[in-house]
């Protein structure tokens, strides 16, 4: 691996690289969507043991607190037969409020979240490593309001093998993104 470059976001001793220089630590459509923003240019990319792609394996293994991590959960429910989707960004110490909040943005009657088959097949991204970054762009994004607030969110990069590093200002930028108040709890 080369050297990590000193305005790249750095990771617990591990070797940041350019996101958009190594799009094959990427799933496809991570690359896809990393390629068309404009901020991606300040995200970084980390190799890490894919047994350790969990946030709590992986806290736990390079010493993060919880609060550094953040998590993506796809939920769905259904309206009048229409369905909505939306993919809920927490940080890791906190837990999406589906039963209230997102069943209230989604107005749905009852939200669940995705099953795992689909949500892998359909993101196009590994159980593990689900992110925000490339997701069908008919899903909703919903950014819990205390993300932008992070110094930088540790996120899933689609692979279980790698993490993406990224300034949490720059999720309120996001294509899509709705930074939301008390998405999580």
């Amino acid at each position: 691996m080369s050297a990590a470059l000193p305005d790249l976001p750095q990771l617990a001793g591990l070797t940041s690289l350019p996101a958009l220089e190594h799009l094959d630590l990427v799933a496809a459509p991570v690359a896809a969507a990393l390629a068309a923003w404009p901020g991606a240019a300040a995200i970084a990319v980390v190799e890490i043991d894919p047994e350790l792609a969990d946030t709590a394996a992986m806290s736990a293994a390079y010493d993060l607190p919880m609060e550094a991590g953040a998590n993506c959960v796809l939920v769905a429910g259904k309206r009048e037969g229409e369905e909505r989707v939306a993919a809920c960004l927490v940080r890791a110490d906190t837990r999406a409020d589906v039963n209230h909040t997102v069943k209230r943005l989604l107005d749905v009657r009852k939200p669940s979240f995705l099953p795992l088959e689909r949500a892998v097949a359909e993101s196009g991204m590994e159980y593990g490593g689900i992110t925000p970054v490339g997701l069908p762009a008919a899903w909703r994004l919903l950014v819990d309001a205390r993300v932008p607030e992070m110094e930088l969110a540790v996120i899933g990069s689609g692979l279980r093998r790698s993490k993406l590093l990224v300034p949490g200002s720059l999720f309120a930028q996001a294509p899509g993104a709705e930074v939301v108040a008390g998405l999580a709890g």
